[in-house]
């Protein structure tokens, strides 16, 4: 469950490593820490996503392939693939929809409903290690709040966990945040770096990986990334001159006020999607106290 981005993302984060305090009144930055706590723990043999999808169809038998990657906020293409792999398995039939012949209707087999049993055994262990820290009253509650931010509470199966969640809201929240990025031809992930480079700066690049949480190759690359848009500079630090100092260019300073409004816009949104400020500092309190020490390690998968 690696995220994509292409500079390594949260699959180069550190799990457990302290939270950047003047980011975490964002949610997109929470969500991507939670990310990482829960990849940290991502059992390889049996997928979220996987889960997700026989979950659905359980709770929805004979829907189609459409509303069920709609249900699931999956994309369609990686929705399609899905279900390939999942027929090829032979948990999943797809049969034509009789009303509609462009569109196909899924439904469990036997050795679905099998597999998603033995699936659920698997999801609620992980689901038991990433919420160590809270209470089963807590968890529940996190849930609950982690459904708000993707839609109607109906919009997912009752049996996806709090792993498959965060991941969902993780990937939500990085959409939106790009939609509102995009004029300036940014990404939400570039509002930690800038911020961080603009607070710290100039600051060695140990610093800087530090702060973020990031493994050091990671932290490399971003700031490739960040240089070669013009957007930071590697100067000398003066008290080591084999290491760099990170700074802001007079355009990064320009690109981070503009990441600063459009991340500060989609924090109100989501605000008014929970219907005022209690209830997401509710969800904001849970994550903290959820990723507050390092996750267990994962027993071996059976």
């Amino acid at each position: 469950m690696a995220d994509p981005d292409s500079h390594g993302g949260t699959a180069a984060e550190l799990a457990g490593a302290p939270l950047a305090p003047e980011l975490t009144r964002y949610l997109p930055y929470l969500m991507r820490r939670a990310f990482s706590h829960v990849s940290s723990t991502a059992d390889r043999s049996t997928q979220a996503r996987d889960y997700a999808v026989l979950a659905g169809l359980a709770d929805g038998h004979g829907t189609s392939q459409q509303a069920l990657a709609e249900r699931l906020e999956i994309n369609r293409t990686i929705m399609v693939k899905l279900i390939d792999r999942l027929q090829a398995a032979g948990y999943v039939t797809r049969t034509r929809n009789p009303d509609n012949r462009r569109s196909y209707v899924l439904s469990l087999t036997e050795a679905g409903h099998a597999a998603l049993a033995h699936m659920q055994s698997s999801v609620l262990e992980r689901d038991r290690l990433v919420t160590a820290n809270l209470t089963d009253t807590e968890r529940d509650r996190l849930n609950e709040l982690l459904r708000t931010v993707l839609g109607e509470p109906d919009r997912t199966p009752s049996t996806v966990g709090t792993e498959y969640l965060i991941t969902q809201v993780f990937y939500l929240l990085r959409r939106r945040g790009d939609a509102l990025a995009a004029d300036a031809g940014m990404r939400v992930r570039d509002f930690g770096a800038l911020s961080a480079i603009g607070r710290l700066g100039p600051c060695p690049q140990q610093q800087f990986a530090r702060y973020l949480a990031l493994t050091e190759p990671a932290a490399a690359l971003i700031v490739d990334e960040l240089a070669g848009k013009g957007l930071v500079t590697r100067g000398q630090d003066p008290d080591d001159r084999r290491r760099y100092a990170l700074e802001l260019t007079a355009l990064g300073r320009e690109r981070l006020a503009f990441l600063t409004v459009a991340i500060d816009r989609l924090q109100a949104e989501i605000v008014e999607m929970f219907g005022g400020a209690p209830a997401e500092a509710e969800l904001h309190t849970l994550i903290h106290k959820m990723i507050a020490t390092p996750v267990p390690a994962t027993p071996t998968s059976r």
